[in-house]
Formats: structure tokens, sequence, C-alpha cells
């Protein structure tokens, strides 16, 4: 065991670890005591302008000059990639250079003609399982969206969420995906990447989580409102979840699963909105992303008959113009064609002898967030996570970290 070596003085054996480091990812900096920090604050914080951050090879700036973006929403800087502790199980695809699922791989080469898996009592209590701490996660990222935060600063909560349930969060490394949820604001339908951009007064966000436990994966997201939202966004998102909840009364055994976007286009239609045809809900247990397949439209394709023991996601993408989307150069990031709003939301959830049961399930019957919004109980944070401001940027937040730390060195000192 390597012996960890103070910066201030040299001694061994420091265990007082510099804050700002870990928040922006920097190589872990350590100190042997409050005042030793304080003594070297002045030269030690240097090291906090040279932070890394995440790159993507397909944004450079001559594709960002080139491509044109159909909205006002412009990508930010991405932070580096968050890490996982060694003792929390990962997928196949986490440690993967590419970020394949080779068991993914292997599933979707014989799935053709095949039925979904029925789950069995195993299967049935891990999904139960990752599936409720999957809710615990997302709603605690509920809470803290406001004005003034970044979508940054959200992944941040999330991944710190997930981990302490001993969880690892799905999207990370997913195919290369560089965060731990997906962010996606106002003109973006999904698979927003979390970035420096900070969200602002008349937003819309939604956030997708996706936890792994116990080789299950748990998948939902829910669109909310930061701060005050005009009519339109508000009638955008109130329609969105709408069409889920119809879509949720179909599931039972002998529903065919192309009739689901039927009654889920219908719906939009009647508001004057749009439904999403690129992404699909999917099937989900052990694989993140397998059979069926549960397209959102009407009159598609799609085959397979609903049976019991079957787990699925519904995640209609509702828009409030054409339903034609664009991809940004990030090759992850879907906007709608004419940059007008989209709102999502997702549960998991399993057919059962009589039904459905939402397996994502919010419990005791509590509202979505944005209607809790709308009863103004919303934002309430989790007292295990509350932060004591909103701060503009991840740096900022370490800022108000040191500047913690070097008041306390203060007092220690004149003690």
């Amino acid at each position: 065991m390597s012996l960890r070596v103070c910066a201030g003085c040299g001694k061994g054996d420091a265990k007082m670890q510099c804050p700002t480091c870990t928040k922006l990812g920097l190589p872990l900096t350590f100190f042997c005591e409050q005042t030793c920090f304080k003594k070297s604050w002045k030269t030690h914080k240097s090291v906090h302008d040279k932070a890394p951050e995440c790159h993507i090879d397909s944004m450079d700036k001559q594709k960002m000059a080139l491509f044109q973006f159909t909205g006002p929403l412009r990508p930010g800087k991405l932070s580096p990639k968050r890490t996982v502790p060694s003792h929390i199980l990962r997928p196949d695809y986490a440690d993967h250079p590419q970020g394949v699922s080779q068991v993914e791989e292997i599933d979707r080469m014989g799935r053709l003609g095949r039925d979904p898996a029925v789950a069995n009592e195993e299967m049935i209590a891990g999904m139960r399982e990752v599936c409720k701490l999957a809710r615990e996660v997302l709603d605690i990222a509920i809470a803290h969206v406001r004005p003034g935060i970044s979508t940054d600063e959200i992944d941040r909560i999330v991944h710190q969420a997930t981990i302490e349930r001993n969880c690892y969060p799905s999207p990370l490394n997913y195919n290369t995906f560089p965060k731990s949820v997906c962010t996606s604001i106002n003109e973006v339908i999904c698979h927003g990447i979390p970035d420096s951009r900070i969200m602002e007064e008349g937003d819309i966000v939604n956030i997708d989580v996706t936890c792994f436990y116990n080789g299950f994966h748990g998948d939902l997201n829910e669109t909310c409102y930061v701060g005050k939202v005009d009519e339109a966004s508000k009638k955008l998102v109130h329609g969105a979840y709408e069409c889920l909840q119809k879509a949720i009364a179909e599931v039972k055994p002998g529903t065919l699963y192309r009739s689901v976007g039927g009654v889920i286009e219908k719906h939009a239609k009647s508001m004057g909105l749009s439904v999403v045809r690129t992404y699909c809900g999917h099937g989900i247990h052990r694989l993140f992303h397998t059979s069926p397949t549960v397209p959102h439209y009407g009159k598609s394709k799609a085959t397979g008959v609903m049976k019991p023991g079957h787990i699925f996601t519904i995640e209609p993408m509702i828009n409030a113009g054409v339903w034609n989307d664009v991809l940004w150069p990030d090759n992850w990031t879907a906007a709608t064609q004419d940059g007008k709003r989209s709102a999502q939301f997702e549960e998991t959830m399993m057919v059962t002898e009589n039904g459905v049961e939402l397996l994502t399930g919010r419990p005791d019957g509590r509202l979505p967030g944005f209607m809790r919004q709308e009863a103004g109980e919303l934002p309430c944070l989790d007292p295990h996570f509350a932060l004591k401001s909103a701060p503009a940027t991840k740096k900022e937040e370490a800022k108000t970290e040191e500047k913690g730390a070097t008041e306390k060195a203060k007092e220690e000192t004149k003690n």
C-alpha cells in the first residue's frame, strides 16, 4: 500500500484530501492537517485551473461551425468522466474501450423471430429492487432542478446518489456515452449530454436515469420545469405525461405491442402535438436494451403480443412541432427538426396476469415532479443531498468548499 504524502510539508500518512481536486477530476492531493492545507493554499490552488475536459472527437470546431442547430440550445463544456468504486458490480460494457455490450450483441443476433424473455421469480425480484432504487435517484435529481444550476451538476447528483446505493449508472460508457445520466433541455428530444450549460428560468428538462444493481437495469425518466414556464410548455409536458398514462392503461396479456403506439399518437394529435418515430420503448432486465420493441406511433410494423412476465419500457417523446429529429455532431443528442420543444416520460413495467405492474412507479401515489412543481412542493431538497446554494458551475461549487475549508483552518489556528 502506497503512503499518502502531504502536498504541503512532505510528511507521510496524510489523510486530509483536497475537496476541489476531487470535484474537478484532478489527481488526488492529500494534506496532513488543516493548518498545512491553509499554508499551501496559495500555491496549490493554481492546479485547479488545469482541470481536464472530457472530449468527444466528433464535436470538433469545424463540425460545430458547419452544423446547423435547429434551436437556440448549444453544447457546453464537459467535465471529466466520473469514476465508480471498484466494489460496485458493473455491466459488461463499463470498461470496454468502445462501450460495447457483448451480451447485447449476442442477444441482438439471435433475437429475430424470438419472443421476449418471460421473467422468473429471480428476475422479478431483481427488477423490483433496481427499479425502486432508480426511482429514488430520479426523485432526488428532480428535487434539485432550478434556474442557475448546470446539467453537469445534475449529473454529479445522480452519480453520487447512484453509487451510494451500490448501483452502477447504466448510461456511463454505454457505447461510450460520457456521463451518468441523460439531460435533455427544450428542443432536445433525448440523450442530451450533461455539461456546463446553466439551466435558465423557463426551460424544461428531461432527466433520464438508469441504474444497474445485482445484474439488472431499471430505467425511467421525467420532464420537469425550470422555474416558471410558459403555457405552451405546460401543455406539452402535460400532453407527454398523459400519452404515457394512456399507453400504460393498454398493457395487459394479449395486447399487441404495435397497438400501444396508436393510442399514444391519437392522444398527441388531439392536443396538436406529434410523436417521435426514431426512438422506441424496449425490453430491459439483465440487458439494458433487448426485445420487445415498443414504437410510440400508430400503424407500426412491430411484432409480438404481451404475455405475463414480459418487462419493458414505454417512453413516448412528444414534440410541440414536427415529429422529425436531427442528430448533433456528438452522435448522441437528438433535437427537434424545427427547433420546437419536446417532452418525455418513461416507466419500466411488467405484464401481470391481470394487467400491469409499474416497477418504477412512484411510492405512495406521489405526483410526478412537474405536478409537484405546479403545486409549489418542489424544489424541496432531500436533506442528504441538499445544497446550501445552487452553484452556477462545478468550479463555483468547488470554490465554495475551498472557502469553507480555509475558514475552518483559520478557526482551528486561533484555537
